[in-house]
């Protein structure tokens, strides 16, 4: 009976996204923890537009309850809001890319 209540319980943010700042052609990694796994309609977002695993974007799942976004190779363009969404659960922080000064 436990196990049956816990399993309905609403998935909760555990740990949410962090600010980070990252030099221009550095990675930065945003984790996000969700109580429990089987949350569906996983998505990231940067500014508004939704992202997709490929060679710049590692995105990652470990035990159905930490997610992870890997940006590569940053540029300053790519400043800018970064969105977890996971159901109705959502979590964001913001990216600042910045520049090498000489």
């Amino acid at each position: 009976l436990l196990l049956l209540c816990r399993a309905e319980e609403a998935a909760v943010v555990v740990s949410g996204l962090r600010n980070t700042d990252v030099f221009v052609g550095e990675s930065a990694t945003f984790t996000c923890e969700l109580s429990h796994p089987g949350v569906k309609n996983v998505q990231w977002w940067l500014d508004g537009t939704p992202l997709h695993n490929n060679l710049v974007t590692e995105i990652s799942e470990q035990d159905g309850r930490i997610h992870t976004l890997t940006l590569n190779d940053v540029a300053c363009h790519d400043s800018g809001t970064v969105t977890f969404r996971a159901g109705s659960l959502i979590s964001s922080a913001k990216l600042l890319v910045k520049g090498i000064s000489l």
